[in-house]
């Protein structure tokens, strides 16, 4: 198994980690100091917020083959989710993250242990195609339906929509609220979707072209991004309190 350290992934994930940090400032000045930016909350704001966790998730699923400890790294992430959930549930429910991106992460690093002994088997291309398709044709499951876009193809029985549980896989019941949810579907195919872009990287011999970085600062940031997330939100309600209320 490849054991080298590559740059340019914790690069992207520096980079993506920065985007990160000012969009979630971005959002605590416009829902907590109550500025008005109308353009956070178009489809703009929207694209930007996709594009960094999607970033993050398929990221995620690249390094899955490059990770050593596994299931205490996925224990780990797991954890730090669950405990981010239970500090906003007590100390700002009405902000709290139930089923956050973190909890996302770790189940995915969890479950890829047992399942990358199915997914070995097959064709890093075929893998990743099929990951995508499936991505997109689950991308509205919290919704309640299946299909590509704003084409409904299946309505999903809505008593499968009840619980923590089924909210975790991506059917949350009518009041489930979280500021921050992401379910294991539709989000498990990008994940897994990266774990076979890893594996085209690997078998076409492009993996040394991620083996330089382009600036520290991100590389830095990318190897210590677990504990940046754990600190970052409570770093920016402090200055939040201090400038703004």
């Amino acid at each position: 198994m490849n054991r080298k350290r590559y740059k340019l992934l914790d690069g992207i994930r520096g980079f993506a980690l920065i985007h990160m940090i000012i969009y979630h400032a971005i959002w605590d000045l416009v829902y907590i100091a109550g500025f008005d930016w109308q353009w956070y909350r178009t489809e703009t704001g929207y694209i930007w917020q996709q594009a960094i966790c999607q970033t993050f998730i398929c990221l995620s699923g690249f390094c899955v083959p490059l990770g050593r400890r596994r299931l205490q790294r996925g224990c780990t992430v797991f954890l730090a989710g669950l405990m981010i959930s239970a500090v906003t549930i007590m100390a700002m429910p009405d902000n709290r993250v139930v089923c956050g991106i973190l909890t996302l992460t770790g189940s995915c690093m969890l479950l890829m242990i047992p399942l990358e002994r199915i997914l070995i088997h097959f064709r890093p291309q075929a893998g990743l195609a099929v990951c995508i398709i499936l991505f997109i044709f689950t991308r509205n499951i919290n919704q309640g339906w299946l299909g590509a876009g704003s084409l409904k193809l299946l309505e999903l029985p809505q008593k499968w929509y009840y619980n923590l549980f089924t909210a975790w896989l991506g059917m949350p019941a009518p009041d489930f609220f979280s500021t921050d949810y992401f379910s294991l579907f539709p989000w498990m195919f990008l994940f897994t979707a990266g774990y076979f872009l890893y594996r085209l990287f690997s078998t076409n011999g492009l993996l040394h072209y991620l083996e330089h970085g382009i600036l520290k600062p991100f590389e830095w940031l990318g190897q210590h991004s677990l504990g940046i997330y754990m600190i970052h939100q409570p770093v920016l309600y402090a200055m939040l309190l201090l400038f703004f209320l």
